[in-house]
């Protein structure tokens, strides 16, 4: 049986964008160019909550180590 938490929730393209703040373009580009953890399911983008949530951890370390 699947968890119903956010750990094994799929988002989709918009879900991302808005729980990043950014537009809907700026995730695509960063999937197009696997910037941003994402698979595609029937050709439209999919993310799972934990990978971008780790995803964020990842970012933060990199711009703390870049400071």
């Amino acid at each position: 049986m699947l968890n119903s938490g956010s750990e094994s929730e799929i988002l989709t393209l918009k879900q991302v964008a808005k729980y990043l703040k950014v537009t809907d373009r700026t995730i695509y580009r960063l999937a197009t160019d696997k910037k941003i953890p994402a698979f595609k399911v029937g050709g439209m983008w999919r993310f799972s909550h934990a990978d971008i949530d780790n995803w964020i951890k990842q970012q933060s370390s990199k711009n703390e180590i870049d400071d």
